[in-house]
């Protein structure tokens, strides 16, 4: 068994994929295994892959995995977990980068504390900008409970820092069904994925770790792209709401799944001009929806303790569901 499965989805990024992959030779070890996915890429991407494994493979294990249909990143991400062998796992993205030999540091750091997973630090990288980004835990080399880290309801907390790469997860949580993401979900994919970690694994840490370069601004992102496939944050806080309404603690853990699906709905109204016309309509009429799925009682009180800019964006999408019913 390898010691560390790290799973790569590549999508369209021919101009980034070289680095990502100069990255990972920089951290290989002959018990280490690189999982490459290409998505149904559309440029040169495949080629490179295709190259970069026979070379790969002389300091590491490496599977190459083609998708004859673009499946978009959570799909993708499952691909590599269904083909991962490792005690550990973790993730990367095609256009991202690592600081070499910073898996070794990630295992030593999960054999170490032997929770179920760890969360780790990362540098967002914009252009030439860097800046640093830590999980929102205070407290750093301890194992702790992830339930009770999903609290309180309005403060930034583990749960809203959702990047799957920023961290490492032992195999029992992929055997027991904890670690696959929604399968088609083309954004917000981490969010349902982060939550059913935090309601359902037993133990985590979070150390203070460096080693994983996220880039932004990437011309192909969803996050820079206003189109359609944007919207499917509805279907992923839909589903984390749904999730977390069933759970035994639901009276102490759903206000702050609510509170998080309200916060992420403003932020896309208040940036509404990147969006084609017809999908910023369709973003308003279905963010309407959500709010009348919301419980409604758990809704008023995260309005009441909300910022007025955003409580007021809100609060009008809920008048126009109320005014739309009794017309009709």
């Amino acid at each position: 068994m390898p010691k560390l499965s790290v799973i790569v989805p590549f999508y369209n990024v021919q101009q980034y994929a070289p680095e990502t992959l100069r990255s990972l030779r920089l951290n290989a070890r002959d018990d280490f295994e690189f999982i490459l996915v290409d998505d149904k890429s559309k440029d040169e991407t495949p080629a490179i892959l295709e190259q970069a494994a026979e070379t790969l493979s002389d300091v590491a294990r490496v599977k190459f995995i083609r998708h004859e249909e673009n499946g978009g990143l959570a799909t993708a991400r499952n691909t590599g977990l269904d083909a991962a062998t490792g005690e550990y796992l973790t993730f990367l993205d095609g256009d991202d980068w690592l600081a070499p030999g910073y898996f070794a540091e990630l295992v030593a750091a999960i054999e170490g504390l032997g929770c179920d997973f760890i969360r780790t630090d990362h540098v967002q990288a914009t252009a030439r900008a860097r800046s640093l980004h830590r999980a929102p835990v205070g407290l750093r080399d301890t194992v702790l409970n992830p339930r009770e880290a999903i609290l309180p309801a309005d403060r930034t907390t583990s749960v809203d820092y959702a990047y799957a790469w920023a961290g490492a997860y032992h195999r029992r949580l992929l055997d027991k069904g904890l670690l696959h993401f929604t399968d088609g979900l083309r954004t917000a994919e981490d969010r349902p994925w982060i939550w059913k970690l935090h309601r359902e694994a037993e133990s985590f840490a979070v150390v203070g770790l460096l080693g994983v370069f996220y880039r932004r601004g990437v011309a192909s992102s969803l996050t820079q792209i206003g189109d359609a496939r944007q919207l499917d944050f509805i279907r992923a806080f839909d589903q984390v709401v749904e999730d977390t309404s069933r759970d035994a603690d639901a009276d102490r853990l759903l206000p702050k799944a609510v509170r998080t699906y309200c916060a992420i709905i403003a932020h896309h109204l208040s940036d509404e001009a990147k969006w084609e016309p017809a999908v910023a309509k369709e973003l308003r009429t279905r963010s309407a929806a959500a709010i009348k799925r919301m419980p409604q009682d758990m809704l008023g009180d995260v309005l009441d303790t909300m910022d007025l800019h955003r409580s007021a964006r809100l609060r009008r999408l809920r008048r126009r569901v109320t005014t739309v019913k009794a017309v009709a």
